[in-house]
């Protein structure tokens, strides 16, 4: 199962590069993943294959994974149809966009593995991990023509939609798994105590989820909204997959919730409601995509109905309707997009004739359509039959319920038959004069241009529709498939599946289903939407849900942020003064001893400190204001060394010259002092509100430390660092070893932060390189002369200082060792790939400050973006790498060896996430640079000089018969 997962996410990533070599040829390839993998789910079908990997055992997290009889059923699904979506991809796109179809190829061999995932994961976060990935990439395939307002309003309302219904879901999934004391779903349905007030609350939170996901009323509209997306994501996503989710959680835990309180009451009204309202509007509505969107959203609620009952013949019902309804409806949607394809239109009033042009696709769709509306000798037929069966067989239904529910299924049944022969009327039918054209202006149905479609366009649909036929013929041989799951729920053994049950209730049912079926075709006109104009149109309430929540959010931020910043600042400072000390006075405080000092230099340095910030508030040069706050930065990193911490105060150091020369950067743009009118006087409350933030924080640090009741860890983490990590720089172990998860999460928010920055001052085109000096306008080097630095003679000569040239000739190389020494040595010295990276960061600052944004490109000619991502994903990538070796995540191994020159050699696998670290903080260095001062340089015409003087020789090296050794 692990294995199925990579292969999934190694196509997704060759899948971009694979269809720009092999073009729309590329999906059969790609296709091979998914089946594959589903030779592998049938050849181990109903073996119970477990896989158990350790991760945070203590907080009972772990990678588990088992392919159990309804994981089986769902991955046949999912892998079965998204192996034939993905051959009918290869017919439907067009090779004008290799880039964007590559990417798309990409989501959906995702997509295909992350519902794998999702359906054999035993551990609950790890399969809610894998629903909100699946959330994720519906979004970005259904906003695939992102250039069009359709599919970027209906990708975010289903990102809003079943991603909202995913977080509600955690909470109660945290509420299970804390109250069972496991997050395994094996042990919960068997510890879970369904009659407790708790678990109640649980299951509401966790069905709604479940609800959002499936388009269960009155979270349905996301669905029909979300036909602007391709017919393929559509046939998969919203047909056999994705929807399928929330059906797959009901059915998981129905073994054990189907008899909490709220469980029965939610699923039934509300999957009868689903069944009925969308039935009805797919009788409405023209577009043949919608008739298939509300009809999806009709059988997920009979499905939630069957699941939800709780009983083995309701369950066995339920996986037969699941895996009927991905036959049938995938296979009518790949033909509506044939129609689309070949008559340029999906309105069922502007189609006729369709069924005499393409006998074939016709009588696909025939059958398809046949098993949707439940008509023998179909598999829908047989699924039917046993629903209406089970249903009135309910044994924990009262009995008005049962009727209740034996009578909505029928009704909605009709609305099918209804609406699947309006289906194929309307897409195949011959239409002298439309019954459906009101908005027609022409007598006459207009002529439609007709490409004949090619025979592997339309076999994937076919091969469903024979798989319909062939399932209900072979129904005794699919009941051995799917009974062991029903045997997993309480109660007597289920009825055997079979086509042909006799003559009984469930018969006469269907035949009454039928009949009323068939009148609902015929007096289709007298139920158009305009007799129903406000029913199920939830879209209208989503819309002004976000009109209400931008209204509210824009009141608060009204109040509360007032286009001053002196304001907010005093806003978050009183908060942070308020809460902490009245949480303090509420709870038990411990007492504070205190030292005033350890060494007199502190006294000194604190002092010098104190003097420099009182001196920032009344400077009026803002340059000499930013340098004295920087002298209080420089303290403090005296203050880490005097503590015995030279990493801290190496880091602290490297920081605060990067800082300072970011602001330097950005005061360019500004006056060098402050205008007396601008200058605010000393304020009595600003006064107040610094000494008590100063206070706040001393205070709650003398108490956090005074609260310690037990032996700090710190006493250990030396000798842990060496024994674990494999390295004598506690500080550089932590970091990227034991606590590497949150390293991970900082990298990550610095390379957020560093886009925002840059996308602020880059309006048009967020990444690219720099201009080098040979792609300087109207330069022409002078091979007669040697320059410090190679864009010297690209800076005006008012800017230029042949002193900084030379220093930067003779310092950068030897920063760039130290910086290597610093990032080798840090994992046993003080250093590592943060302090390094920064050091990297400073020589890149010196070849800018002296060369210009030109010198900056000589010096890295590399996208700062492409080094962000770079690092990102090695750090990632070992973060995860140790799971291929079955370890826990970002585990270290140590490795070594005797080199002839250097000797014993000791490597730690965290190296490599060091070097990840290394990568981001040189990417975000050169970012800066990028944005705060080649972008603004290129906005000062005055300061460049970009053809150079002949007699200009204040930064070139005086003429020498000798070459210059660079």
């Amino acid at each position: 199962m692990l294995a199925i997962l990579l292969v999934h996410a190694a196509a997704a990533l060759i899948a971009p590069p694979c269809v720009r070599m092999l073009g729309r040829r590329g999906f059969y390839l790609l296709a091979l993943a998914p089946l594959g993998s589903l030779f592998w789910v049938l050849a181990h079908w109903n073996d119970d294959q477990v896989v158990q990997i350790e991760w945070a055992p203590s907080i009972r997290m772990d990678l588990d994974l088992r392919l159990d009889s309804l994981a089986c059923i769902l991955s046949l699904l999912v892998l079965g149809v998204g192996t034939l979506i993905l051959a009918y991809c290869a017919s439907y796109f067009d090779d004008d966009d290799h880039q964007r179809l590559g990417i798309f190829a990409g989501y959906m061999v995702a997509f295909s593995g992350a519902m794998f995932g999702l359906v054999t994961s035993d551990n609950m976060i790890l399969m809610f991990t894998f629903w909100e990935v699946t959330t994720v990439l519906s979004f970005l395939l259904v906003g695939h023509h992102a250039e069009q307002t359709a599919g970027r309003r209906a990708a975010l309302q289903a990102l809003l939609v079943t991603g909202a219904g995913g977080l509600t879901m955690l909470v109660g999934i945290i509420m299970v798994g804390e109250g069972c004391g496991s997050y395994r779903l094996s042990e919960v349905v068997h510890r879970a105590d369904p009659h407790s007030w708790s678990t109640g609350v649980a299951v509401v939170l966790i069905l709604i989820g479940a609800l959002s996901k499936s388009a269960i009323v009155p979270l349905h509209f996301w669905l029909p909204g979300a036909m602007a997306a391709p017919t393929p994501v559509s046939a998969y996503l919203h047909a056999a997959a994705m929807v399928k989710a929330g059906v797959y959680l009901v059915a998981r835990l129905a073994p054990v919730f189907a008899v909490s309180g709220p469980w029965h009451p939610i699923l039934l009204v509300l999957g009868l409601l689903s069944m009925i309202l969308a039935g009805l509007r797919s009788l409405q509505v023209y577009d043949l995509k919608l008739v298939l969107a509300f009809g999806t959203v009709s059988q997920l609620g009979f499905m939630m109905v069957l699941v939800g009952i709780g009983t083995p013949d309701a369950a066995l019902a339920g996986a037969t309707m699941i895996v009927a309804h991905a036959m049938f409806k995938a296979c009518l949607f790949m033909v509506v997009g044939v129609i689309d394809h070949s008559a340029g239109t999906r309105d069922m009033r502007r189609l006729s004739g369709l069924g005499r042009r393409a006998p074939l696709l016709c009588g696909t769709a025939v059958l398809a359509a046949l098993s949707m509306a439940g008509i023998p000798p179909l598999f829908g037929f047989v699924g039917k039959e046993s629903a209406l069966a089970a249903i009135m067989g309910a044994g924990d239904l009262s009995g008005p319920v049962k009727i209740a529910e034996t009578l909505g299924v029928v009704i909605g049944s009709m609305f099918t038959v209804g609406y699947s022969i309006r289906f194929l009327w309307g897409a195949f039918g011959a239409k002298s004069r439309s019954r459906d054209s009101d908005d027609v202006p022409d007598e006459d149905v207009p002529e439609i241009s007709w490409h004949r479609p090619s025979f592997a366009f339309v076999a994937p649909a076919g091969l469903l529709a024979l798989c319909s036929l062939a399932a209900a013929i072979g129904a005794p041989w699919l009941d051995r498939l799917l009974r062991p799951y029903a045997l997993t729920l309480p109660g007597p053994e289920p009825t055997h599946l079979a086509l042909w049950h006799g003559w009984g209730q469930p018969l006469a049912l269907s035949m009454i289903a039928i009949a009323c079926g068939l009148l609902l075709f015929e007096i289709r006109d007298h139920i158009g939407e305009s007799a129903t104009p406000r029913l199920g149109n939830a879209d209208r309430v989503y819309d002004a849900t976000l009109r209400a929540m931008d209204q509210l959010s824009l009141r608060m931020t009204g109040a509360t942020q007032r286009g001053s910043l002196p304001l907010n600042q005093a806003l978050i400072l009183i908060t942070l003064i308020i809460l902490p000390v009245a949480l303090l006075l509420a709870g038990a405080r411990s007492k504070v001893s205190l030292r005033l000092w350890d060494s007199p230099w502190q006294l000194v340095i604190g002092a010098i400190v104190i003097m420099m910030a009182l001196g920032a508030t009344v400077m009026r040069n803002r340059l000499a204001a930013v340098l004295l706050v920087g002298v209080t930065g420089y303290g403090c990193g005296c203050i880490f060394a005097l503590h015995g911490a030279p990493d801290l105060a190496l880091t602290q150091f490297l920081v605060e010259t990067l800082t300072l020369v970011t602001f330097v950067l950005v005061l360019r743009k500004f006056p060098a002092e402050v205008q007396p009118d601008s200058i605010a006087k000393f304020k009595v409350r600003r006064a107040i509100l610094a000494a008590l933030v100063g206070t706040t924080v001393a205070v709650l640090a003398a108490f956090a430390v005074a609260a310690r009741d037990t032996d700090p860890i710190w006493h250990q983490i030396p000798s842990y660092a060496y024994e674990f990590g494999g390295g004598k720089n506690a500080v550089n172990v932590l970091l990227v070893d034991t606590r590497a998860w949150d390293t991970l999460g900082e990298i990550s928010v610095l390379l957020v932060a560093a886009t925002g920055v840059a996308s602020l001052m880059f309006r048009s085109r967020r990444f690219g390189t720099l201009p080098r000096v040979a792609d300087a306008p109207g330069y022409t080097p002078d091979p007669n002369r040697s320059y410090w630095l190679t864009a010297s003679p690209l800076v005006a000569r008012r800017h230029r200082s042949m002193v900084l040239a030379m220093t930067t000739r003779l310092l950068f190389p030897t920063i760039m060792i130290l910086s290597a020494y610093f990032f080798f040595a840090g994992h046993n010295a003080p250093g590592g790939g943060f302090a390094g990276g920064l050091t990297a960061g400073l020589a890149l600052v010196l070849r800018y400050l002296a060369g210009g944004r030109y010198e900056l490109a000589e010096a890295l000619p590399v996208d700062a973006g492409h080094l962000l991502g770079a690092g990102l994903a090695l750090a990632a990538g070992t973060a995860t790498g140790s799971l291929l070796l079955g370890a826990p995540p970002l585990s270290s191994a140590i490795i070594q060896i005797t080199l002839p020159l250097f000797g014993h050699v000791k490597l730690v696998t965290a190296m490599l996430f060091d070097l990840g670290v290394y990568l981001i903080v040189v990417g975000l260095v050169l970012d800066v640079l990028r944005s705060l001062g080649a972008r603004l340089d290129t906005e000062e015409p005055a300061v460049t000089a970009t053809t150079p003087h002949v007699d200009d020789t204040a930064a070139v090296l005086p003429p020498d018969p000798a070459p210059e050794v660079r």
